[in-house]
């Protein structure tokens, strides 16, 4: 049954009769739906209810705005399964990755639960005489957060219950290709207790992105997508006089010791490399094998597990990768493999044309596999934001890390190695964002920040964790002095 994604304001859907896009199952092809595609209007009714909210809920009590997001990770919790059909409808991952994308959303909300002690400010009593010092972090006013098609449900919970915990209203535009979930969270959100205008939808596409950019009355822009439009995103509005942090493009490296223990290692690698169909900007994608030996061994284990993915519909049970998105993207991503063909890698495993059983349509393509990858090939300096995986073979341990180290792209890595040393080593030198140890995707836990470095990133400060407290607040200090008796005027510069 078809249905129309509206926009969510001031605590209501919003529906619309302007222009409306498509909404495509990526397993079937099947048009299930429209969703609205806002404007200038839309996007300042948006600002109009956030300010109009602004004004009471950064005045509300720390502890009333925590019980909220109580409520809302409890109610969150209740409806985890609900919010991972949508992403599975919408985007086609596995209904597996979908319940867990959800769940590291929700992670991040009970960390903006703790925002009592996140926003402590510190305090100085006599500083100087009969004078005290204190600072306090206060709310930045509206703020938006710009959402990729990727992770519908879990990047918004990256950004909006941490700016709202600080006391700023919000604006979410998520992507246009599965937008439900917004409206969902949303929903969720007035059921728990957030008071109308707080968290606001708007629907669109780069019309509503660029009024959002251009809008005096956002004080801060949060976006995730490709490193282009993250540049273009982080420029515009900080050239409007935001604050901004832009998320961008990956190519995440995953160094294999000659020492590795090679079943965990292909296991973690195969479900890093294909899960979510390689959608994923934390997502493994270059593998460099220091040694042709454990390069050979690597290959012959990875050929057998990737020509055995299990692909097909994400609701179904059993599925280890499902479509792609659109059949823009698909097209794109097997032009990539077309390409290192002619720049001369090794396909050992040529996923372009596999098609489901039982399946006849749908956005579907096999896991990919390129041996022999050099690094100025373009599949290996580009993001393919797919289920290719390329393997580059290094000689020793400093080739593999200046490697990483001279790519554009600074978001993720990992090394597979025994050896504490090497480890140990390899975490202190490489200039990558954020470093697993024997585990593939190190996104970390809601405490900590999670952001890249180098072009995958645009802004100071990080998502989630301790940054995202400081960039959803400003930092004001006062100094006081209470007068106890008439003192002379003082026209030189105090010492105290």
């Amino acid at each position: 049954m078809s249905y129309n994604v509206p926009h969510f304001i001031n605590g209501k859907a919003l529906v619309t009769s302007g222009p409306k896009l498509e909404l495509i199952n990526p397993a079937n092809e099947e048009i299930i739906g429209h969703v609205a595609l806002g404007d200038k209007g839309i996007v300042d009714e948006a600002v109009l209810a956030a300010q109009k909210a602004f004004l009471t809920w950064s005045q509300t009590s720390i502890l009333k705005r925590t019980k909220i997001l109580f409520n809302y990770k409890t109610i969150l919790e209740k409806n985890i399964d609900a919010l991972a059909q949508l992403v599975t409808r919408e985007h086609g991952k596995t209904l597996a990755d979908a319940r867990g994308s959800v769940q590291r959303g929700i992670d991040v909300v009970e960390f903006a639960c703790g925002m009592a002690s996140h926003l402590q400010g510190s305090y100085t009593e006599a500083a100087a005489t009969e004078i005290d010092t204190y600072s306090v972090r206060q709310p930045l006013g509206v703020c938006a957060g710009i959402t990729p098609f990727n992770f519908p449900a879990m990047i918004a919970l990256w950004m909006f219950p941490i700016a709202i915990g600080c006391g700023n209203t919000f604006i979410l535009k998520p992507s246009e290709k599965d937008p439900s979930c917004s409206v969902k969270l949303a929903e969720l959100a007035i059921e728990a207790g957030l008071p109308p205008g707080v968290l606001n939808v708007v629907q669109g596409d780069k019309e509503a992105v660029n009024a959002i950019l251009n809008h005096p009355g956002i004080q801060s822009v949060s976006f995730v997508g490709s490193s282009p439009v993250a540049k273009y995103v982080y420029q515009t509005a900080t050239q409007n006089g935001k604050r901004a942090q832009a998320f961008g493009s990956a190519k995440n490296h995953c160094v294999v010791m000659p020492d590795a223990d090679l079943d965990n290692t292909v296991d973690a690698i195969v479900g890093a490399a294909y899960g979510s169909a390689g959608e994923r900007c934390m997502a493994i994608s270059v593998v460099v094998a220091v040694g042709n030996k454990i390069a050979d061994l690597l290959v012959a284990r990875m050929e057998s597990r990737i020509k055995n993915l299990i692909i097909g519909v994400g609701t179904n049970a059993g599925i280890e990768m499902g479509p792609l998105i659109n059949k823009a993207h698909l097209k794109r991503v097997k032009e990539y493999v077309d390409l290192g063909v002619e720049e001369g890698a090794t396909l050992v495993v040529d996923g372009r044309e596999h098609h489901p059983k039982g399946v006849s349509k749908g956005y579907f393509m096999g896991g990919c596999l390129f041996d022999n990858v050099k690094p100025e090939m373009r599949i290996y300096q580009e993001e393919i934001f797919g289920p290719v995986l390329s393997i580059v073979r290094v000689a020793n341990f400093d080739e593999a890390l200046d490697l990483i180290n001279n790519h554009v792209y600074g978001n993720g890595t990992a090394i597979f190695t025994r050896d504490g040393n090497a480890a140990r080593t390899f975490a202190n030198r490489v200039q990558i964002g954020m470093v697993g140890i024997n585990i593939p995707i190190p996104v970390p836990i809601g405490s900590y920040s999670f952001g890249g470095w180098k072009h995958s990133v645009f802004g100071d400060l990080h998502m989630h964790g301790p940054e995202a407290i400081l960039f959803y607040t400003k930092l004001k200090t006062i100094t006081q002095r209470w007068v106890k008796s008439a003192i002379d005027i003082e026209f030189a510069m105090p010492t105290h």
